[in-house]
C-alpha cells in the first residue's frame, strides 16, 4: 500500500447527505449515528459517543473555542428518500441533515491554529433534548445547524407550555348554586390569558416582537348533567429575551390565581412534566465575532430564526448563531417537519463553503 493510499480520502457532503436521509432517524437514532461516526473515522478523526448520546469530537486546542451543533433525530413519519436534479425530498432533508452535511464538511476542512473546533451532535433535539442540556463544553461561541434558507440567525424565541388546572364542586345540573362550575371559569382563564402580557409580561423585543400566549387545549367535565369540578385549559408560550421560564410560570400563576379564584372555583398552573429544561428565547449581539465570521464568508444581514432551538441551552454560556441549508417553510407552505421537506444540493455545498471560510477566520 503506497503512502496515498492510507490517506482518507475527501468528504463528500452531498453523498453524505444522501445516505443521511435514507437512514431512518424519527424512531431510533442508532443507525444515524453509527454513520456519523463511522464517517469521521472515515476521514482520520476518533469520535466519542458520551453517556447522554451526544457524538464528539475536535480538532486544534486552545481558544477560540468554536462548537459546530445539530441533531440526528428527526420527526415521525419518515418520507422516503427521493431527489430530482437539485432538490433532494426526504425525512431530515433539511431538518437536519443537510445542515449536518455542511457542519461536517467545514469541521473536516478546517485546520485550527490557535484555536479549536469542536463537533457535537445531539440524539434528541426533537424530543426532550436531553443531549444537549447534558453538554458542558467551554465554547466561545456556538454554530447551531438548522434551516435557515443560509441566514445567520442571532436570535430565536423560547417555547413554554403550562396547564391551568381549575377546580370547584360536583353538583347536580338541576341545582348548580350548590356547586362551583370550574367549565365556568374558563372565561376567566381566557381573559386572563388575553390581558397577561400588557400586564405582567416583557417588553416586545427589537427583532422578535412580542411574546405569545395562546390557548391550545381545553378539557372538562365528566358527565352532561352534572355541575363540573375540573377543567384543563393548556397554553402555549412564545417567549422573548429577557424573560426565563422560572419568572414566567411564577408571573403567570399569580396573575391567573388572582383573576380567577372566587365562587368556589381556584385555579393553579402546572409546567408541563419535562426531564431538561425548556427552551428559552436567546438573543446574540450582531457585533459577535462568530457572527462577523459568518456575514463576511457570504450571508444575508443576520435576522431571526423562526422556530425554538437547542440553542437555546448554549446562548447564555457563549454567542450562538443559527445557520444551515433549507426552509421551514416557502411560499407553498410547511417544509421541515412537513411530508414534503426537501432541501437543494446545491445550498447544502454552500451552507458547507461558508462554514468553512468563516471557521477559518475563527480558529
Amino acid at each position: 500500500m503506497s503512502e496515498s493510499d492510507s490517506l482518507p480520502s475527501a468528504f463528500d457532503p452531498l453523498a453524505f447527505h444522501e445516505r443521511a436521509v435514507q437512514t431512518p432517524s424519527h424512531e431510533n437514532v442508532d443507525a444515524m449515528r453509527d454513520l456519523l461516526c463511522e464517517t469521521l473515522r472515515e476521514h482520520g478523526q476518533a469520535p466519542d459517543v458520551d453517556d447522554a448520546g451526544n457524538v464528539l469530537e475536535s480538532r486544534g486546542s486552545g481558544h477560540p473555542h468554536v462548537v459546530l451543533n445539530t441533531h440526528v433525530d428527526t420527526v415521525a413519519p419518515h418520507v422516503p428518500y427521493s431527489r430530482d436534479g437539485d432538490v433532494v425530498c426526504g425525512r431530515g432533508a433539511c431538518d437536519a441533515k443537510g445542515p449536518l452535511a455542511a457542519l461536517v464538511a467545514a469541521f473536516l476542512a478546517v485546520e485550527p491554529n490557535d484555536g479549536r473546533v469542536t463537533l457535537a451532535v445531539t440524539p434528541d433535539e426533537e424530543t426532550d433534548s436531553a443531549g444537549a442540556a447534558a453538554l458542558d463544553l467551554d465554547a466561545d461561541a456556538y454554530i447551531v445547524g438548522e434551516p435557515t434558507d443560509l441566514a445567520a440567525c442571532t436570535s430565536a424565541r423560547g417555547r413554554f407550555q403550562a396547564t391551568v388546572e381549575l377546580s370547584g364542586t360536583a353538583a347536580h345540573a338541576a341545582d348548580p348554586e350548590t356547586g362551583a362550575n370550574a367549565v365556568a371559569g374558563v372565561e376567566r382563564v381566557l381573559a386572563a390569558i388575553r390581558s397577561f402580557d400588557e400586564a405582567r409580561g416583557p417588553d416586545d423585543h427589537p427583532d422578535l416582537g412580542p411574546p405569545t400566549l395562546t390557548p391550545t387545549r381545553i378539557e372538562g367535565g365528566e358527565a352532561t348533567n352534572r355541575v363540573p369540578a375540573n377543567c384543563r385549559i393548556v397554553v402555549d408560550r412564545r417567549t422573548v429575551p429577557p424573560e426565563t421560564q422560572d419568572g414566567f410560570f411564577a408571573a403567570f400563576e399569580e396573575y391567573v390565581h388572582e383573576a380567577v379564584t372566587g365562587d368556589g372555583v381556584d385555579a393553579a398552573v402546572r409546567p408541563a412534566e419535562r426531564k431538561t429544561p425548556f427552551l428559552e428565547a436567546f438573543s446574540t449581539p450582531d457585533d459577535a465575532d462568530v457572527v462577523g465570521a459568518l456575514v463576511d464568508a457570504g450571508v444575508d444581514d443576520p435576522r431571526p430564526f423562526g422556530a425554538a432551538t437547542e440553542a437555546s441551552y448554549f446562548a447564555a454560556d457563549a454567542p450562538t448563531v443559527v445557520f444551515g441549508p433549507g426552509v421551514l417553510a416557502d411560499d407553498e407552505g410547511p417544509v421541515a417537519h412537513a411530508e414534503r421537506e426537501y432541501v437543494h444540493r446545491s445550498d447544502v455545498t454552500r451552507a458547507a463553503e461558508v462554514l468553512t471560510a468563516a471557521l477559518g477566520s475563527l480558529v
